[in-house]
């Protein structure tokens, strides 16, 4: 899994209007645009077919995602739901700073 590389094409689409307009364009522009980036398939058919929930079981901060949510359409309650329907689709957080709130039944000493 490339964590790094994941939240950093969520940051340029996020930021950059080139990186939107080719996103957006979908099809062979937007594979293009994906293969960019040092992504496993998993994470790209992921960002490609924006599902917001297994992004945020792969890891990625929920930060990047919020603003990503918007650029697909997805209204702030949906995109909420769309991270705990994909915690129960593909089950916990696998990465990132969510892994530790979101995983196991194990006690974590001191909490």
């Amino acid at each position: 899994m490339s964590l790094y590389a994941m939240q950093k094409f969520l940051f340029a689409l996020n930021r950059e209007a080139e990186v939107q307009r080719r996103y957006a364009e979908g099809g062979e522009v937007r594979a293009a645009l994906l293969a960019d980036y040092d992504l496993v398939d998993e994470e790209r058919e992921a960002i490609a077919t924006g599902d917001i929930g297994k992004l945020y079981v792969l890891g990625c901060n929920g930060q990047l995602l919020m603003h990503f949510a918007p650029l697909l359409g997805i209204a702030w309650a949906d995109y909420l739901e769309a991270m705990r329907e994909g915690v129960r689709k593909y089950g916990p957080v696998r990465a990132g700073i969510y892994a530790m709130t979101t995983g196991t039944n194990e006690k974590v000493a001191g909490i």
